[in-house]
């Protein structure tokens, strides 16, 4: 880490100060010469150069290429704060996830660098090789396996969008100007769009303010998407059980295996 961070003052030049922003990569690292501060992160996606020109994250500043390979950006320190999860329902939350879902010019730059349309079957399949690694909490995933495996062809959406795939609250950030981004991209996929509308409307949104919700989105609650919606908050909390259970991380695993086990009880009064 030492190493890292004088390999960026090296480039910065002297006065600056360097430090770890956090993250679970690692790689994040805010930057300040008196006043002035920047955010700095090491092998970006040229994803960012395109986020940044369609104003959903802060302003790219420059890129700068480093002997050994790596890629430095920096973008423009952002004066503001992360959402609490109340505030997910702001219009603004809903307005810019629609933006992002409609650009093409996101689509068309995760095309060039190499992504390809998720499908159901794909995600599903990924999901049943790791179940087969994890014989903790069986009994209680197996009836929601069976679930996306007799749903998975119908799930069928004719519209495969950029998605951010984690839209936590603590990834949308507001601006003194009231401003509205969207950051920590690393995740990023082309996929139905009911993958982040099921993650933000479950996690955040009571259901009878759905409608209201996709309403500001700009599309109708209707039975296809909740369906999707359904087959997707199911297949991401048992991914999320599943990243947890690889780092070693029991307490997060159990929290997401009672997630799923409250899902059933939703559907059960759907």
């Amino acid at each position: 880490m030492k190493t890292k961070v004088n390999s960026l003052k090296h480039i910065l030049g002297s006065g600056w100060q360097v430090k770890p922003a956090g993250g679970a990569t690692g790689e994040a690292y805010i930057a300040q010469y008196g006043e002035e501060k920047i955010f700095l992160k090491r092998n970006s996606s040229p994803f960012l150069a395109v986020l940044s020109a369609e104003g959903i994250v802060p302003k790219l500043l420059w890129t700068k290429r480093l002997e050994n390979g790596d890629v430095i950006t920096a973008q423009h320190w952002l004066n503001g704060r992360e959402l609490k999860a109340t505030e997910m329902n702001k219009d603004l939350v809903s307005k810019l996830l629609s933006k992002i879902h409609r650009s093409q010019e996101l689509v068309s730059m995760l095309h060039r660098l190499g992504k390809h349309p998720v499908t159901p079957a794909e995600v599903f399949t990924e999901i049943e090789a790791k179940s087969n690694n994890y014989s903790i909490y069986h009994q209680e995933m197996k009836p929601f396996l069976t679930y996306l495996r007799e749903n998975v062809d119908n799930v069928v959406t004719e519209q495969y969008v950029v998605c951010h795939g984690d839209v936590n609250h603590n990834n949308w950030l507001l601006n003194e100007d009231n401003r509205m981004f969207l950051i920590d991209w690393d995740g990023a996929i082309i996929a139905d769009p009911a993958l982040d509308l099921a993650m933000l409307l479950y996690w955040y949104i009571p259901d009878s303010q759905w409608e209201e919700w996709l309403r500001s989105y700009g599309v109708p609650l209707t039975n296809s998407l909740e369906g999707r919606m359904h087959w997707y908050i199911v297949a991401q909390t048992i991914e999320s059980i599943f990243w947890h259970l690889e780092r070693g991380q029991s307490e997060q695993a159990d929290y997401w295996k009672d997630f799923l086990l409250n899902l059933n009880h939703y559907f059960l009064q759907k």
